[in-house]
């Protein structure tokens, strides 16, 4: 018999296992608690167990986390993790600590098939979606490995015990397009804001989607956190050429279903993320032409405009790496296409970048992939052409025709 990894069940199916073993519900919470709030490994460790759950438990359960290929820690206090999940696959993790709250960048995929022509993880192609237990694994190492630490002699100088949680935060942004992989995210969401496990608000997890539209609208329903979106241009034209998927899901279909997130989001905002691309997306006309997306007839107070989304722009500096052929915008471009949005109304902020310098920044991480999707020749393309509001070419893509211009993309897997 396969033993059951016990990292792969939220609480509820972890109940259930557990009434399969003839055992009361009450000794699933008392195993949770165990799992994710103390990190235990093993079911000796679990002492107000009855020893003959821990016996049945050592026949028929484990837990399995995976396994640690490398560390890297970056100048500004920023770890990242190379975690192995077989197949000659590897994925990354990234820690990010701040004065006032700890951050964990979290992988739900073994590569990405979307294909952002500015994501390295991209162009490392796609090979798995992650298991419940392989996300969740990331934390519970993370933040039981951290508290380790921090509780050295050196962790209690700064204030760090052993009791107190290290990771406040988690955001779905690292390897992988998270809604892609919706039914093991779900779970593993559950857990990190269950309060047995490791009690996150629902305001500090935060998915990060390039526009998945059909489950943007179901974890709305089922399991609503703060919600980011990978937005990157202001019209289809460009955005077609830096999301691909932009071609399933357009921004109206990607706005209205933003709009209604709005109404179960704990976050009184969607965050849209902008990577800032040097003469691609970073012009003035496009700052203007994002502020008549967000409020179509140019009318924004704070941050919600007339189309009704409220929201903040958050503005990435493009973290550059060989293959993708695109540049950074200068710190005074960012800093002017910053002011043209807060002057139009809009809460605006740039990102600082951290870990860079071991390729844990936004945009960076790879990890390791066995591609199944041919990456390599989809992200062989022309280079990105900028079509502004009423150009032909932008008349041509809301027509539903493909501009001359524009180099032709494979279908999204």
């Amino acid at each position: 018999m396969t033993a059951v990894n016990l990292l792969e069940l939220d609480r509820e199916a972890l109940a259930a296992f557990c009434e399969q073993l003839g055992e009361k519900p009450f000794r699933a919470t008392q195993l949770f608690r165990w799992i994710h709030q103390r990190g235990a490994s093993d079911f000796d460790d679990m002492t107000d167990l009855a020893k003959s759950l821990r016996q049945k438990l050592a026949g028929r359960a484990c837990i399995a986390p995976m396994g640690v290929v490398s560390e890297q820690a970056s100048a500004d206090g920023t770890i990242k993790w190379l975690f192995d999940v077989g197949g000659g696959n590897a994925v990354e993790t990234v820690f990010i600590p701040e004065d006032d709250r700890g951050t964990l960048c979290v992988s739900s995929q073994a590569g990405c098939a979307v294909g952002c022509r500015f994501c390295s993880t991209g162009h490392q192609g796609f090979s798995r979606n992650l298991s419940t237990g392989e996300i969740i694994a990331q934390l519970w190492f993370a933040e039981h490995q951290l508290r380790k630490r921090f509780n050295s002699p050196e962790g209690q100088r700064v204030g760090l015990t052993d009791d107190k949680r290290v990771i406040t935060n988690v955001v779905m942004m690292g390897m992988g397009e998270p809604l892609q992989n919706y039914s093991a995210l779900v779970p593993a969401l559950r857990m990190m804001l269950d309060d047995h496990g490791y009690g996150l608000s629902r305001r500090r997890v935060t998915v990060s989607t390039s526009g998945v539209v059909p489950m943007i609208e179901r974890l709305r329903d089922d399991c609503p956190v703060a919600l980011a979106v990978s937005l990157h241009a202001p019209n289809d034209a460009l955005r077609n050429d830096l999301v691909p998927l932009n071609r399933k899901y357009p921004l109206h279909e990607l706005l209205a279903a933003c709009r209604s997130y709005l109404a179960a989001a704990p976050r009184d905002f969607i965050t849209f993320e902008y990577c800032m691309l040097d003469g691609v997306n970073d012009t003035d006309a496009c700052a203007h032409e994002l502020l008549a997306l967000v409020a179509p007839h140019g009318v924004v107070h704070g941050r919600e405009g007339v189309s009704g989304i409220s929201c903040k722009f958050n503005l990435i500096p493009f973290n550059p790496f060989p293959a993708s052929g695109l540049k950074r915008s200068p710190n005074e471009r960012v800093m002017a296409f910053a002011r043209i949005l807060q002057d139009g109304g809009v809460v605006t902020t740039v990102r600082k970048t951290r870990g860079d310098d071991i390729d844990a920044a936004c945009g960076q991480l790879a990890g390791e992939v066995q591609d199944r999707t041919r990456a390599h020749e989809r992200m062989t393309r022309a280079p990105v052409q900028v079509h502004r509001i009423g150009s032909p070419a932008a008349r041509a893509i809301e027509a539903g025709r493909a501009p001359e211009s524009v180099a032709p993309h494979e279908s999204e897997a």
